[in-house]
């Protein structure tokens, strides 16, 4: 089956006016955040997800909505389709590297802002060395995507910062994210435990 990026971006940014007042952009960003369209997807993009982990799908990243479209294929849906196992994330490295590119082309900077977000998202949520310098990238990023969003959505601007201080510092913490333990079979420090079991996590569970 050939698959298109629009396939994608028709469903995650629906051409339904979500980005004309706040209190709908956040019900929008919160839904996809936080597990409500999981359905959707499993019902729905399960083989596009496959075939973009399988690398199928790598044409797309030839342009600016090609690349993001692929980018939340690799790091959101594949978050939706196998939820809770470590197939969740073995799509963050690429995720991870596409978004790198992207900022480097210029293809962030040819998307929408509330687009721009989910380059964020795929610099946070890959672990690895440097995790820490990738941080910083994201929170020049962020300052970009606030001066760009319309003046009735300026608001997210603390909430954006405060989400990026929050998962740095887990990571400056712990140089991972250990709520992710159980599902690769690490073990938890001391520490370690003590923080999962608060379920107070930057990007799951409560206040994420």
């Amino acid at each position: 089956m050939t698959y298109k990026p629009e396939t994608v971006l028709n469903f995650w940014f629906p051409n339904d006016g979500f980005w004309q007042t706040a209190e709908s952009f956040s019900d929008w960003f919160q839904h996809r955040m936080h597990g409500g369209v999981d359905k959707d997807i499993c019902q729905n993009f399960s083989e596009l997800t496959i075939a973009a982990a399988r690398s199928e799908l790598d044409s797309w990243a030839e342009t600016a909505e090609g690349r993001i479209a692929l980018i939340i294929a690799l790091d959101q849906f594949s978050r939706s389709l196998w939820r809770d196992t470590p197939a969740a994330y073995a799509q963050d490295i690429k995720a991870n590297i596409l978004a790198l590119q992207g900022v480097k082309n210029d293809h962030f900077a040819a998307v929408a802002p509330w687009k721009k977000l989910f380059y964020l998202t795929a610099l946070f949520h890959c672990e690895g060395p440097d995790h820490l310098q990738r941080f910083a990238v994201a929170e020049r990023l962020t300052e970009i995507i606030i001066r760009e969003m319309p003046d009735h959505l300026t608001h997210i601007a603390g909430s954006i910062r405060d989400q990026n201080a929050r998962g740095r510092a887990v990571i400056e913490r712990f140089g991972r994210h250990p709520h992710r333990n159980p599902h690769f079979g690490r073990v938890s420090s001391a520490e370690e435990e003590a923080y999962i079991a608060t379920g107070d996590f930057p990007h799951a569970g409560k206040k994420s």
